[in-house]
């Protein structure tokens, strides 16, 4: 008896690690030391674009200041695939909006990437200058830059101006391609006396939000690339050390949700200086930025110019590929969460790509990719079923040794392991096949999870959206009671389809010889009906086609081996 609570026990304990390990237990990752003159990063906070400054909600949110010195000045944009407005009070590119994606099926509301200041949760992006020299006068977050224009039509330059009174006058170029790529062009001229050194930054502000980390195999936040190496850090991670900072080349840094992303970058060839930081006497609130490294000497006469990019938008990954290729960036493709198995989920997400556009149904694709994935899996899986009908077959003796020798555990073990040797059978033969098989569909269901695709994608009948769960409930008779039942009684007919099949999937196989256990694995098909009545429904479709596969082969298996026994005997 003790043994048994000691096997439920740690039956219990393993599933807690394994679910809760990455979550709970995830290791903090070591970051570098300021490297550079701390004189530099000064220079951002002394220009007035860092959060240890006064803040910038009582000169920027509202429209009008009480001096009416600010007063919110903005230009409209369009390009084929992002919308918005620029706050020229600091050059603040504040509000844009994706024109091909929506809040709902419904599409009423389009997906709004970047939010004003003004907004319940802000999420803004500046570019700047600075200077060693803290006497030269840069533009900063209040600087009211001048625009030819209020209107620019689709995929126009944006131009923009802003002149020092000093001699120093800057010129801002901001361009939009086909998709989510903006480059901005930045120019100085120097008409002053004095020679001026001069540096550019990027920074991008997300004030009171953090994400709610529904699934804990997906990373929601902060990251970025940096010497080839992705970086994902948790809000407690910025909180706990104030500030993380990074010095690369070709690498990128960034907010990623989990279907959008923005994300900020100079030139490839630009060493910079990237950063996180927590924003004091905010709660949720985080900065993330960087600076060039390398400061330019810009003489009397002369002038420079620098450039840096922005991707804001969804998380195509074959357009992410695109931009991988055109621009040369460093791994942008990781912003997707691929996870552990990168190496096989991409392959897996080019291979449902290709499939669910040939079919024109995302639903489908999964289906047919699943299948595939069995054909060529069938091998080891025909293995692993093998070897569990050949226990099967001889679970009625092992029962009748286990009831003979139960008060002599070492006799049983060797009248166990004869009856192994005389049949020709290993218990563990059919592991290995399926620890082989785990990462393959773990992968897939990885891939399930990232693919924007799967977004309001339909499938067939009341099946409108993959990416949400079944909208159906066993407790309203599936619609037919008017009742609107409480979410956690939503479990929708496709679940209980997945239920019913892991039901018939455990019946086929061979029961665990120890009573505990198999009350334990009896249980599993209601927790986990329960459990994934939740989640999205393609999930649900990929987890029940897989499972009828299995059933299906592994009867097929059992009715040969059953054929192949009887002939012996006669």
């Amino acid at each position: 008896m003790d043994n048994q609570k000691n096997l439920l026990i740690a039956v219990v304990l393993s599933v807690v690690i394994l679910v809760g390990f990455d979550f709970f237990f995830k290791p903090k990752k070591p970051f570098e030391e300021n490297s550079v003159e701390q004189a530099q990063m000064n220079q951002r906070e002394d220009s007035g674009e860092d959060v240890n400054l006064p803040s910038i909600n009582s000169q920027i949110e509202n429209k009008v200041n009480k001096d009416d010195k600010l007063v919110e000045e903005r230009i409209t944009f369009n390009s084929k695939r992002l919308s918005g407005t620029i706050n020229l009070i600091g050059a603040t590119i504040d509000d844009l909006s994706l024109k091909d994606y929506f809040e709902t099926i419904n599409k009423e509301s389009k997906i709004k990437i970047l939010n004003p200041v003004s907004s319940t949760s802000p999420y803004f992006l500046r570019i700047g200058w600075a200077s060693p020299d803290k006497s030269v006068k840069l533009p900063n977050k209040d600087s009211r830059w001048k625009s030819l224009k209020k209107s620019y039509s689709e995929n126009e330059k944006i131009e923009l101006e802003w002149n020092n009174g000093e001699g120093l006058t800057f010129f801002r170029t901001i361009e939009f391609d086909e998709n989510f790529l903006i480059s901005v062009v930045d120019k100085v001229q120097n008409k002053s006396p004095k020679t001026i050194k001069l540096t550019n930054f990027s920074y991008l502000r997300r004030l009171n939000y953090r994400p709610a980390n529904k699934f804990f195999i997906l990373h929601e936040g902060p990251l970025g690339v940096f010497n080839d190496t992705l970086k994902e850090v948790s809000y407690d991670e910025i909180e706990e050390n104030n500030e993380i900072i990074e010095t690369t080349k070709n690498g990128w840094i960034g907010y990623t949700d989990h279907y959008w992303q923005v994300t900020i970058f100079p030139e490839t060839n630009e060493t910079f200086k990237a950063r996180f930081k927590n924003l004091k006497n905010r709660n949720n609130s985080v900065q993330i930025d960087f600076i060039n490294e390398n400061i330019k000497t810009l003489k009397s006469g002369e002038s420079l110019k620098t450039k840096s990019y922005i991707f804001a938008g969804a998380k195509e990954v074959p357009l992410i590929d695109q931009y991988i290729k055109k621009i040369g960036i460093n791994k942008l493709d990781l912003s997707v969460d691929f996870g552990w198995f990168y190496f096989l989920t991409k392959p897996l997400f080019y291979a449902l790509h290709f499939l669910s556009s040939l079919v024109g149904n995302f639903g489908v694709g999964i289906i047919i990719l699943t299948i595939c994935i069995r054909i060529v899996l069938f091998p080891l899986a025909n293995k692993s079923f093998k070897s569990m009908n050949s226990m099967r077959m001889i679970t009625p003796e092992i029962q009748r040794i286990r009831e003979r020798y139960k008060d002599d555990r070492q006799r049983m073990n060797q009248e166990m392991f004869a009856m192994y040797k005389e049949k020709k059978i290993n218990p563990a033969a059919g592991c290995l096949p399926i620890l082989i098989q785990i990462p393959i569909f773990f992968a897939l269901y990885k891939v399930l999870f990232v693919s924007i695709e799967m977004r309001h994608a339909p499938f067939f009948g009341w099946i409108q959206d993959l990416s949400a769960p079944d909208p159906t409930s066993l407790f309203n008779l599936f619609g037919l009671i008017p009742w609107d039942t409480p979410a956690f009684l939503t479990i929708g007919i496709w679940p209980i389809l997945m239920g019913i099949s892991m039901f018939l999937q455990q019946k086929i196989n061979p029961p665990p010889p120890d009573p505990i256990q198999a009350k334990i694995f009896m249980m599993l098909p209601f927790i986990f009906t329960f459990l994934l009545a939740t989640f999205p429904s393609g999930m649900v479709v990929y987890w029940t086609v897989n499972n009828i596969l299995s059933i299906a082969q592994q009867y097929i298996l059992l009715r040969k081996q059953s054929k192949e026994n009887i002939n012996q005997r006669t």
